[in-house]
């Protein structure tokens, strides 16, 4: 069901996470939001980084906008984005460095590079008991931000499969790794159904890991089959949202985990045994590789594309004409009202810093104007071309 794209063609977003401004120094570190509340220090310091990071994007022109991740901790390389979950739910425990044995060897890297500086450094909970939902406080985080703006605000969360590759298993309550990943489909299914009841209902599932998995078993493995089932268990009810489902190719301190980056071999999972209404795929930095898979979908094309105009992972603040460039690229083989555009993945988790992430952005918003001039259809207002509102204006003279 689209909800929040059904009126908008080309609207424009960013995938979630945003770079806090320097003085937000505080995180959750494991602590219910609500007792970090209680803390005048947090809660003035949280609500105000929550109106900033609307109000960056609002400024930037932005269509959808998120919530910045600023719930998730500041810590190394973005580990939050999956702890964060792992950290509240029963049946985990500790944290633990995770041990050559057990480490997927999709997270192996040589010793001397970034990557094995990251998941070698990263600690994990182990799984202890039975896993079972404790609240997230994604209802409430939602509104806190979506209070700051009249513009629909798309709340991201980590998927379940992609954090069950981090753990291990130290519990005879589990014989296969299999029950963990769908106990926590099932965990994650409950949070999101309290997130749409709040009044939420734009929810984007990040990283299913059925693009790693084909590309390794082939799209017809078992393994592949039971992660759709399991992801689907995970947006199960959800028929009134409009889900987004974000793949790319890894974003630990703006880093690529894969070598072979094609979502040939998953193309179909996601556009049609996946519920959900938006596929986000990963494309500015990969040269637009794959575009052309989606030629055979055009004219029945049920899902909409979200396609990356801008890159995470570069520091050149693109400009208006070359994502207009991009979305051009783009039309020749998905129709306009089945395109979003937005950025490859998140500005976060130890990414640019907030100056490059405002003009990513808003060059976003202004080359999907650009396109949307050219089909004749209308623009949406960017606040950050608009000359008069300029922060530096210089004066004429005689």
């Amino acid at each position: 069901m689209f909800t929040v794209t059904a009126d908008l063609v080309l609207p424009s977003t960013v995938t979630g996470s945003w770079p806090r401004p320097r003085w937000f120094d505080m995180s959750l570190w494991g602590e219910p939001l609500d007792t970090c509340m209680l803390d005048v220090r947090f809660r003035e310091k949280f609500q105000d980084a929550l109106s900033v990071v609307v109000s960056d994007q609002e400024r930037a022109g932005l269509d959808i906008l998120t919530n910045g991740d600023y719930h998730c901790d500041e810590d190394y390389a973005g580990r939050s984005w999956h702890h964060y979950p792992l950290q509240r739910w029963a049946g985990f425990e500790g944290d633990h460095l995770q041990s050559e044995e057990t480490r997927s060897e999709w997270l192996k890297y040589p010793a001397g590079t970034l990557l094995h500086e990251i998941y070698t450094g990263w600690r994990w909970p182990r799984v202890v008991d039975k896993i079972e939902h404790r609240p997230l406080d994604y209802p409430k985080l939602w509104r806190m931000a979506q209070a700051k703006s009249r513009k629909p605000v798309k709340f991201g969360t980590c998927c379940s499969q992609v954090m069950s590759l981090f753990l291990d298993i130290h519990t005879p309550k589990y014989k296969d790794p299999r029950e963990v990943v769908w106990d926590m489909a099932v965990a994650m299914n409950q949070e999101l159904l309290a997130l749409r009841d709040a009044g939420c209902r734009c929810i984007q599932i990040e990283e299913p890991t059925l693009h790693f998995m084909a590309n390794t078993f082939g799209k017809d493995h078992e393994k592949v089959k039971f992660m759709i089932e399991c992801y689907n268990r995970e947006v199960e009810g959800l028929d009134d949202v409009e889900i987004w489902i974000h793949t790319c190719w890894g974003n630990p301190n703006m880093q690529r985990v894969m070598e072979d980056t094609s979502y040939a071999a998953s193309i179909d999972l996601y556009l049609e045994q996946c519920k959900g209404d938006v596929w986000t795929i990963e494309t500015k930095d990969r040269n637009f590789r794959d575009i052309e898979l989606f030629e055979r979908f055009k004219s029945d094309m049920q899902k909409k594309v979200c396609i990356g105009g801008v890159s995470h992972r570069t520091l050149q603040a693109d400009r208006p004409e070359d994502v207009a460039g991009e979305i051009r690229r783009a039309l020749k083989y998905i129709p306009p009202e089945r395109l979003i555009v937005s950025s490859d993945c998140g500005f976060g988790r130890q990414g640019c810093n907030r100056d490059i992430a405002f003009y990513k952005a808003s060059s976003i918003a202004q080359g999907c104007n650009l396109v949307r001039r050219e089909l004749g259809l209308p623009e949406s207002y960017v606040p950050a071309a608009d000359p008069a509102l300029q922060t530096d204006i210089v004066p004429k003279t005689g």
